[in-house]
């Protein structure tokens, strides 16, 4: 049924390039179509999609992205409205509908290549399973729980989901055959961060059934449903657990201990997995989105590495602190003082109480702020081992809030240092600012949902720049946090590109965080084993970050009183995510309008 649906739209789109061509219709408006038929289009095949965009028109319906069909269909598509984009004179357009244009076919684009590669995006169809919290099997889980992005209001929505479980069941069974083709190809994970996949897994079946993620919507059953409603689907959802979910999970437990971890690489990044140059030039274009070498990137990383530890060593001479950095590291690790915490709730009820400190002030840096809510809640159980924090956007239709997730395995080991800087990056001014204005703006829809890693990653590494204008960072400790963080990024360059680009092995990857950040080792293999299974991601915010301090520092130059920060803000989150390229452009053109508008004298009245 959605391939037919598929075929009808294509019919469709090329019906409109064909008429678009006879009629005298101006090319916004014909943009303006493309866009719009364009991203109704994405959404039918893409039913999982659309469901976290608040679209509830295929709730029953699953994508397997990293399928055969998925994929043909994915690239013609793609191609398709390429096509149509030719058909618009860039000419003709104002500067807002000529981003429009720029950003689909970038995106379009962008997707084409990956399909040339085996990705979806960045993800390898025969490397489908890995340890991050991004991990289908894992994402998929959440989803289930019920308290992310699938919704469980209506008795619909529960037999909706049921049909989900089952393709979730075929799913797997791809998964598997992709890895074992992988396998023969020489294209695999690392062993060492694939030995976490199983546990992980295991979390997930080997429970009762009323104890497992996927039964906590029957725990919440609305008080509205009828009570022959209520037992059919606590029966349903017990069924399908025990006869579909547990034993998928089961499945792919086995799998991997049996035959894929024995078969996995031994090497840590991506230089000698089959493919794996192109693949790294690929996804250091995909998540930067500019056309650095990664020796360049590289470069970049060992200088702020440098100036970072400097400006560390500073806070070490402030506090009074008489040992080296690297005693001062161990201090501040793991000195008692900086864990004050006894629950979980402590841990949240921090980090709720930062915006009342930094509210007063966020009007004299922003003009433009979000209408939609956010929450701040503990990363799951069953997800905490891969998990970092994060942020999981809200619902275009405002029916879920933006949710920023920590992990708190153990509240008395958390350390308060550095809550400061994380709040700033995940919720306020971070991510929730950007994407909550992203999807409230005046744009086509696909905008709103557009996601460039290395602007939104860099917008969030840049808010915690703000700190002290926002009234944050008064504690030398929480500034340092801050550095901390900063420093985290920068060491993400080098072992990124060290990784997969010079051929390091994971255990210097690892000493190379440990002489930099002050982290226990096993957050060091944790972050590394990240790396590996998700190159050149950890790319993006440094280098986004260092985008939107220049073009801050040059708006300041070129503009000197006239410079406002709120409207420079204004400027970088108006239009959503874009790729950098685009970023500077739009920039550079609003410095050159300011700058004409001051020179142009006032007539007399």
């Amino acid at each position: 049924m959605i391939f037919h649906r598929f075929l009808c739209l294509l019919f469709l789109s090329i019906f409109f390039s064909v008429y678009a061509a006879a009629q005298p219709a101006s090319d916004a408006a014909k943009l303006a179509s493309i866009a719009a038929t364009y991203w109704n289009g994405f959404l039918e095949f893409n039913p999982l999609t659309a469901t976290g965009k608040g679209v509830m028109t295929h709730n029953d319906q699953m994508e397997i992205t990293i399928g055969a069909p998925y994929i043909e269909k994915s690239r013609a598509f793609a191609r398709q409205y390429l096509d149509s984009l030719k058909t618009v004179d860039l000419k003709k357009l104002n500067d807002k509908d000529r981003l429009t244009a720029d950003i689909l076919r970038f995106t379009l684009e962008q997707r084409i290549e990956g399909f040339g590669l085996n990705l979806v995006d960045v993800t390898s169809i025969y490397r489908p399973v890995d340890q991050f919290v991004f991990s289908f099997p894992t994402s998929f889980a959440t989803a289930g729980s019920g308290t992310n992005q699938i919704p469980f209001h209506t008795v619909k929505q529960y037999d909706d989901f049921l049909n989900r479980m089952k393709i979730f069941s075929e799913w797997v069974d791809i998964a598997i055959a992709n890895m074992d083709q992988g396998i023969k190809l020489g294209n695999t994970f690392p062993k060492a961060a694939m030995e976490k996949v199983p546990p992980q897994l295991k979390a997930i079946y080997d429970t009762e059934v009323e104890a497992s993620v996927f039964y906590k919507p029957i725990i919440a059953l609305p008080d509205s449903f009828s009570a022959t409603d209520k037992e059919r689907l606590t029966k349903a959802y017990a069924k399908a657990i025990s006869d579909i979910i547990q034993p998928a999970y089961k499945k792919l437990y086995d799998y991997f201990l049996k035959v894929y971890i024995p078969a996995a690489r031994s090497s840590s990044g991506l230089l000698d997995n089959a493919g794996g140059k192109k693949e790294y030039a690929y996804r250091v274009k995909f998540w930067t989105t500019t056309d650095m070498a990664p020796d360049e990137i590289f470069d970049l990383g060992m200088r702020e590495v440098s100036r970072i530890r400097k400006e560390m060593d500073s806070i070490r001479i402030v506090t009074g602190f008489q040992g080296d950095l690297p005693a001062f590291f161990e201090y501040v690790r793991t000195d008692r003082q900086f864990f004050p915490f006894k629950t979980q709730e402590d841990v949240l009820a921090r980090f709720r109480s930062y915006l009342s400190i930094m509210e007063p002030a966020l009007k004299s840096q922003f003009n433009l702020v979000p209408k939609s809510k956010f929450e701040i809640r503990a990363t799951e159980k069953f997800r905490e081992a891969g998990a970092n924090a994060q942020y999981v956007r809200p619902a275009l239709d405002g029916s879920r809030p933006g949710i920023f997730y920590e992990v708190i395995p153990d509240a008395t080991k958390y350390n308060v240092r550095g809550m400061e800087s994380l709040f700033l990056h995940e919720a306020i001014p971070g991510h929730h600012f950007q994407v909550g204005l992203q999807q409230e703006m005046d744009m086509p829809e696909f905008m709103r949902s557009s996601f460039f890693g290395v602007f939104s990653e860099g917008w969030a590494l840049y808010a915690e720049t703000l700190g002290l204008e926002l009234g944050m960072y008064k504690d030398p400790y929480q500034y340092l946090g801050r550095l901390t963080g900063d420093m985290e990024r920068a060491v993400r360059l080098v072992v990124d590109v060290g990784l997969h680009h010079k051929g390091w092995p994971r255990e210097k990857a690892i000493n190379y965080v440990l002489e930099n950040q002050p982290v226990t080792r096993a957050i060091a293999e944790q972050r590394i084993e990240r790396y590996m299974v998700v190159p050149g991601q950890a790319l993006s915010y440094k280098i986004g970050e260092q985008k939107i301090l220049s073009l801050r520092k040059l708006a300041q130059e070129k503009l000197g009183a006239a410079f406002d920060i709120r409207e420079f803000h204004d400027q970088v989150l108006k239009d959503g995510a874009m790729p950098l390229s685009m970023l500077e452009e739009k920039i550079r053109r609003w410095i050159k309008l300011k700058t004409a508008t001051a020179a142009t004298p006032r007539s007399e009245k």
